[in-house]
């Protein structure tokens, strides 16, 4: 599901959709879906730039719709990124948190093989570039708290993805 991407500036492929997040905008090589950005303050980081959608976006606009709806759990895309492998590696275990479930950031740390590493694993987590199809929302503190979330208008939005899945946290 995962490759390496280059990093690249301008996407190939963008396709924007409305969600109850607000506006989404997803962006792919090509290939594979390379980020998702949620509506912030009204804007998208490539606002500018005109929709160029492939069968691909349209599928994960098809997809997103489901989820939101509450007629999907899982996402099936390919997802191509670029970090560092510490990065890749926390994303990579991302995918495996089941809908409705969650993972604590110290379980994170424990099954990528760094423990202590607390706070780079909340700093991948927050770097996730395809947030949503890879679940970062399902990750919070050992107490169910909400620590942040980079997404979207922030806290508020990994709240409503939370109550989306039924998942109980405190805020």
């Amino acid at each position: 599901m995962f490759s390496r991407s280059s990093t690249q500036t301008t996407p190939a492929h963008l396709k924007r959709v409305d969600s109850p997040l607000g506006r989404i905008e997803i962006a792919s090589d090509g290939a594979a879906i390379t980020s998702l950005s949620i509506e912030r303050a009204g804007t998208l980081p490539f606002d500018e730039l005109p929709e160029n959608s492939s069968r691909l976006l349209d599928l994960a606009a098809k997809q997103l719709g489901e989820y939101f709806a509450g007629k999907r759990q899982n996402f099936e895309l390919p997802v191509a990124f670029h970090g560092t492998t510490f990065q890749e590696s926390i994303w990579s275990q991302l995918v495996d948190i089941p809908f409705g479930e969650v993972m604590s950031y110290g379980e994170l740390g424990l099954a990528s093989g760094r423990a202590s590493a607390g706070r780079a694993v909340g700093g991948a987590v927050g770097a996730n570039p395809v947030p949503i199809i890879v679940p970062c929302h399902r990750v919070l503190a050992g107490n169910r708290r909400i620590t942040g979330y980079s997404g979207g208008n922030g806290i508020p939005t990994k709240v409503w993805l939370l109550e989306h899945e039924g998942i109980e946290h405190v805020a």
